[in-house]
């Protein structure tokens, strides 16, 4: 009788962790894009090339990156996220180019409001990741409602006050991504995210690196 020799071939992911660049396109440009909900700064080409190329694209692209991770939270919530940004630009700038008509107030509201309760059900998957992720998705879920809520009642000072939340919320995304591109760098935790405990960590955007 013959002895059988089994080889087992073992792939090793050796690329990148793309959650850092997906936090940082949307925490820049949450911010930006909030200290003109604020009344700070006027809607100008600043705002609108950031959305495009860095809250858009960037995220985009490191939802790509997730997904050949396998990571099915990250893909779903940079893609999303990445098109929200292109889709908000376009309801800037195709009713100048003479596409469709201007978004009135109410219809606007519909649109955060649906953002909002897509990001309320994401910030459940957070739930078993570290709490600088939770505040992330938190409090973008309370950006998206403040500001519908603001455009619905065509109340400004709602909308200024999510503002605020909308500037707090970017830099906690920026926060959390700078936090994984030093802990990761240094081999330790250097910045805490401050993992859950007593729980299987799932494998959602920014998990390698916070410590589980």
């Amino acid at each position: 009788m013959n002895a059988t020799t089994e080889r087992v071939t073992v792939a090793k992911d050796l690329t990148g962790n793309p959650a850092p660049l997906g936090l940082m396109g949307f925490g820049m440009t949450t911010i930006l894009l909030n200290l003109h909900n604020a009344g700070l700064i006027d809607l100008t080409a600043a705002i609108m090339a950031m959305g495009i190329f860095f809250g858009g694209l960037a995220q985009v692209a490191a939802g790509l990156m997730e997904w050949k991770k396998g990571n099915t939270f990250g893909t779903t919530a940079f893609t999303s996220y990445g098109f929200f940004w292109l889709a908000l630009v376009g309801l800037w700038v195709l009713p100048e180019l003479g596409i469709g008509a201007v978004t009135d107030k109410g219809t606007l509201a519909w649109f955060l409001g649906l953002w909002g309760a897509f990001t309320a059900v994401m910030f459940v998957g957070t739930l078993r990741t570290n709490r600088a992720l939770q505040f992330v998705f938190g409090s973008l879920a309370v950006l998206f409602f403040a500001l519908a809520i603001g455009d619905a009642l065509g109340n400004a000072g709602v909308t200024v006050a999510a503002g605020v939340i909308g500037i707090v919320c970017g830099m906690s995304a920026m926060y959390t991504s700078l936090a994984q591109v030093l802990n990761e760098t240094y081999g330790r935790e250097v910045v805490p995210l401050w993992p859950v405990t007593g729980k299987r960590a799932a494998p959602i955007a920014g998990s390698e690196a916070s410590g589980e």
